[in-house]
């Protein structure tokens, strides 16, 4: 349906230029006024269907910006009688076209708003530095031969940055939904370049009305199209390394087409080409900073993450070796008492069993939370041990501390209340001096024989190892 709809809008420009011709014509104005906005309006279309909103949206921009330019062309037309000259205003639309488009083939995908921000502001930067340029050329057509010659090539050139940058990114992204964009944007792009490269080289002498408008619908139409049909699914995966280079240079195109463009102008405009630098130099470092911010967040919060049990939320078995080990090296160091604490949930495969996985997962995090409540001391240290089993490591303290800890959290766990019901634990302490114990192998081995012999006695208690089994009766604890 796309296709047969593209060959009747160009069977009905074909019919209109055919019917009206001459330069001034309206009826082909009204068709390349809405060429561009239609592919805007698909491109607005798929935004609201899929990802890569944004990007999405700033082609639509991009093809609102060219439509406008069109149409100060046809008031210009109306006005003058001749569709041969392109008004000042006009000229500022084509230029500012690319601004949207050199963004979006810039920036990385999941920048922060700051980022973008900071990138949208060279991009319009860069467009009028590049309107400056261009509307210099302009100026001097009636003066100096080159100068048409020259404002041409200066468009070969965007469009050709445009639509290597565009294939650029097509080819080495990572992601379906992005690579389906930069597909679109690609082939769009190189249409537009071979079109443009036609009209401006080889059918320069013609003007607005002529059979060739009919080659300027084209890109926009297979824009149109393209943005229409949903991603195909491809078996091309890019190279892991390229992929990372395109993502981490993109940010670097807007600084660097800002400082080239700049001194292109300084002669004509330097107040402008100046501003571009700095510009240029800040918005890279500034950018650079932001972006360098967030890695480290991410960073801490990857880390955070990979010491973090994610269920239950406390420390998980890595972590809890990194800090037992650190303490046990410390407790030689300064000979303090090192107290260690293997707790167990009591029936906990039938709780499972009998309310499911959900209710289990559930007790859990319950647990956990009452124990993390009451584990309080600052270097103590909450560990999910594996399993139904957590483990907690008390550090410069006593026998009598470690006990009096164990029984209090026995008792926070046998005052939850949960919709299935209460649950108990077991717990298992030991501990040692330095010279109690040989290494930490044997401190685990303690402490779990001590959890052993709590389970052995009934569940729901206390049991100490110190060199051996000792039952210590909490009640009996000042």
């Amino acid at each position: 349906m796309p296709l047969l709809l593209v060959l009747l809008f160009l069977v009905c420009h074909g019919l209109v230029l055919a019917l009206e011709p001459g330069p001034a014509g309206v009826g082909s104005f009204v068709f390349l006024v809405a060429a561009p906005l239609l592919a805007g309006a698909a491109c607005l279309w798929r935004a609201r269907r899929g990802r890569a909103v944004l990007d999405w949206y700033a082609i639509a921009l991009s093809m609102l910006l060219w439509a406008g330019g069109m149409a100060f062309n046809l008031v210009d037309a109306l006005g003058a009688g001749r569709a041969d000259l392109t008004p000042r205003i006009s000229l500022l639309l084509y230029v500012l076209y690319a601004v949207p488009l050199v963004f979006i083939l810039a920036r990385a995908r999941h920048e922060r708003p700051s980022i973008s921000l900071i990138d949208a502001a060279m991009a319009a930067l860069l467009g009028v530095l590049f309107f400056v340029h261009t509307a210099h050329f302009a100026a001097r057509i009636d003066v100096d031969d080159s100068a048409m010659s020259n404002m041409r090539y200066m468009f070969d050139i965007q469009n050709l940055c445009i639509a290597v940058f565009a294939l650029v990114r097509w080819l080495a992204t990572d992601t379906v939904q992005r690579r389906g964009l930069f597909r679109v944007l690609a082939l769009y792009a190189m249409a537009y370049l071979l079109v443009a490269g036609y009209i401006n080289h080889f059918a320069s002498q013609e003007s607005f009305g002529a059979y060739s408008d009919l080659l300027i619908d084209l890109p926009f139409l297979l824009l149109a199209v393209l943005a229409l049909r949903q991603t195909a699914h491809s078996s091309f995966v890019p190279s892991p390394r390229l992929s990372r280079m395109v993502q981490a240079g993109g940010p670097m195109i807007l600084p660097l087409l800002l400082l080239v463009v700049g001194t292109l102008v300084v002669d004509h405009a330097r107040p402008l080409a100046v501003t571009g630098f700095v510009v240029a130099t800040l918005g890279f470092g500034l950018r650079s900073t932001l972006l360098q911010v967030a890695l480290l967040e991410r960073q801490a919060a990857l880390d955070q993450l990979a010491r973090k049990d994610a269920l239950t939320g406390v420390a998980n078995r890595r972590q809890f070796d990194t800090v037992l080990q650190a303490e046990w090296n410390r407790m030689r160091r300064s000979g303090a008492g090192l107290g260690l604490l293997l707790v167990d949930i009591d029936h906990f495969k039938a709780f499972n069993d009998a309310h499911g996985h959900p209710a289990g997962d559930r007790c859990l995090q319950a647990v956990a939370a009452g124990l993390q409540a009451n584990v309080r001391r600052a270097g103590d240290c909450l560990a999910r041990y594996g399993g139904e089993e957590f483990a907690v490591v008390v550090p410069d303290a006593t026998l009598e501390d470690t006990v009096s800890l164990a029984e209090t959290l026995r008792r926070a766990v046998e005052t939850l209340v949960l919709p299935e019901g209460t649950i108990t634990i077991s717990i298992g302490a030991s501990f040692l001096q330095c010279s109690a114990l040989l290494d930490i192998d044997t401190l685990l081995a303690e402490a779990d024989t001590a959890l052993y012999a709590a389970k052995h006695a009934g569940r729901n208690r206390v049991a100490v190892r110190v060199a051996q089994v000792v039952h210590v009766d909490a009640s009996a604890l000042p």
